[in-house]
């Protein structure tokens, strides 16, 4: 796996127009197939000749073809002419004539489809394990749930099995799976994305949704895909710009420490307090909102009457073989059966209070920030308690489409104990690509693989050059977002600019001492060298001075050589300490060896 050609969109860009063929990339596919070999990922994985035909009757690489012989996978609620459709369902299964509306987008626009994924039954489920196929394993810990219900599509693109792949999100289904494997979910505004051949679970509140590796690949792919559609009574136009970077000075709603909610999870506190912090970095204003009715909000979409449209996409089988159903997604439909007209009005007037009374905070707001789940889920937990852990999962997720929200669920730096990181990033109908801006700055935090690949992830554009009134300084170290002495830099007024590495001939040290540990960074023409880790950081030039008087010795600011060639001033270390320092070039990253001896 770590010489394949990772599966991103500049990546595969640059093998094409180098030469290489995208059938190459579907051998690549396969193989990658065969050697996760997890049966429970697809319901229908179409023959490998198949794929080599189709994608040798692309010709000649066509730039113009923005998703050119890129692989992608669908979740099985979505047509496809001529393959079967079963929700997980086997009673249920159909053989539609006509493809979906946004899978023909995506094949017009020169992808090439791999197959079907497994999910909960009727796209009823936050865990991925309610389906009678037999469930996917998390692709980073077999131990945990995957996420649902579209766990099968994140699942295959964690794994490098495909670029990005189409779930749908009503609950969260876009964007739990995200957070448990490590990738991107993109949850779009309602209706830019057409229904047209989905399979409806609300039909009010579905969306088609899509999971990357990279924020640029997922909102590349939903640009391909979005575009009114006459046939969806519910679709509508949505504008797709080119991503600009995100402006500073935003404010970002977050949950009030009183309404919070880790479920007890300090590894999960702790890192979204990290998070909050890089955001203040960057210069944004964080305004605290009182999360309860939001999560009233979130309440109301499982056990309020919108249950009810769950019954009508599956009345033919509840009303004549309710048995062909999976016991659990039986019983959650089955419980629409009591409620009325009368109380489906209620539930109607009492969420409009519910939003009104939040209203306000959010509108203050340019984005609001959560952690995409409260804690992790156990396939154990869910076997001692088929319904707690999938409610608990949806803390973050369940409010969202209720109040026409769009969002992205996406990766930060891994938790102390290892596992990944992962906030969403929410803002109002029809702002996707300021919510994914801002995103792709995000998932730039710290250094990280993609999903559970060995590809290392690079950020496909770099930002601006820095204001002439600010020096761009780098740090390796204790000065680092989440750090002992990172409030050093934010005190001052420095902004997070982006994470980054040294040009390869560099040697990093633990420096022997009391108090806050610190690395010694240190040019070299000596082997063993590396490319270190960094965080680029712009501070106000009237503050750099007094940040000067503050860098003890052995530690100094000197010229440091960037991966790309370029330079900025940041933290050396006098060759003189070394003597008695711990070399960790290997590490080549200040957190990971943090990690190693905490």
């Amino acid at each position: 796996m770590g010489g394949a050609l990772p599966l991103t969109l500049s990546s595969l860009r640059d093998a094409y127009s180098s030469g290489v063929t995208p059938m190459a990339v579907i051998e690549q596919v396969y193989c990658r197939i065969d050697e996760v070999s997890d049966p429970g990922i697809f319901l229908c994985l179409f023959p490998k000749e198949r794929l080599l035909a189709e994608a040798e009757g692309l010709g000649a690489y066509d730039p113009e073809k923005p998703l050119w012989g890129v692989p992608f996978v669908i979740k099985d609620n979505i047509d496809v002419s001529g393959h079967p459709t079963t929700a997980a369902c086997p009673d249920f299964t159909y053989v539609p004539e006509q493809t979906a509306f946004v899978v023909s987008k995506l094949q017009s626009a020169g992808a090439l489809l791999i197959g079907k994924t497994n999910l909960d039954q009727f796209a009823t489920g936050l865990i991925g394990v309610r389906t009678p196929y037999g469930a996917p394993k998390n692709s980073l810990d077999a131990d945990m749930v995957p996420g649902g219900s579209s766990g099968g599509s994140a699942v295959a693109v964690a794994h490098g099995m495909a670029t990005f792949s189409l779930g749908t999100d009503t609950a969260g289904s876009g964007r739990v799976p995200a957070a448990l494997n490590n990738i991107v979910g993109l949850k779009p505004t309602l209706g830019a994305l057409s229904a047209t051949g989905v399979v409806p679970a609300c039909r009010t509140l579905d969306t088609v949704s899509v999971f990357a590796l990279t924020v640029t690949d997922a909102y590349e792919a939903f640009c391909a895909a979005a575009a009114f559609d006459c046939v969806d009574s519910y679709s509508r136009t949505v504008e797709t710009p080119e991503l600009v970077k995100a402006p500073t000075g935003i404010t970002v709603g977050i949950p009030s420490s009183d309404s919070v909610r880790f479920d007890g999870d300090a590894a999960q506190a702790e890192s979204f307090a990290h998070s909050v912090a890089a955001l203040k970095a960057r210069g944004a204003t964080i305004l605290e909102i009182d999360f309860s009715p939001l999560y009233e909000i979130a309440q109301m979409l499982y056990f309020g009457s919108w249950v009810a449209e769950r019954y009508v996409a599956t009345e033919a089988l509840m009303t004549t073989n309710p048995d062909a159903l999976f016991p659990v997604t039986k019983k959650i439909i089955s419980s629409a059966e009591g409620k009325t007209a009368a109380g489906t009005f209620k539930d109607f007037y009492q969420l409009k209070t519910l939003i009104s009374h939040v209203k306000p905070f959010v509108d203050a707001c340019d984005v609001l920030c959560v952690r995409s789940i409260p804690t992790f889920v156990s396939v154990a937990d869910v076997e001692a308690d088929a319904m707690g852990p999938n409610n608990l999962l949806g803390t973050y997720t369940n409010f969202v489409n209720l109040m026409d929200l769009c969002g992205v669920a996406v990766p930060t730096p891994s938790r102390c104990d290892g596992r990944p990181g992962s906030v969403t990033l929410l803002a109002k109908a029809g702002d996707d690509a300021k919510v994914a801006a801002l995103a792709t700055e995000v998932e730039a935090w710290g250094t990280r693989k993609l999903g559970a690949t060995t590809w290392d992830f690079k950020a496909d554009s770099l930002p601006d050059e820095p204001a002439a009134d600010v020096i761009r300084l780098a740090v390796c170290g204790a000065h680092m977002t989440g750090l002992p002495l990172n409030h050093t830099l934010t005190n001052r007024g420095a902004r997070y600019v982006r994470a980054d590495k040294t040009s390869s001939d560099y040697q990093l040290y633990a420096l022997p001492g009391k108090g806050v540990l610190r690395p010694g960074l240190v040019r070299t023409t000596q082997n063993p060298s590396a490319s270190v880790a960094l965080e680029l950081w712009d501070m106000p030039l009237s503050e750099f001075g007094g940040f000067m008087k503050t860098i003890p010795s052995p530690l100094c600011i000197g010229t440091i050589t960037l991966a790309d060639g370029s330079t900025v001033q940041g933290f050396v270390c006098e060759a003189a300490a070394l003597h008695k320092a711990e070399d960790i070039t290997d590490l080549a990253d200040w957190r990971v060896y943090l990690e190693k001896i905490a």
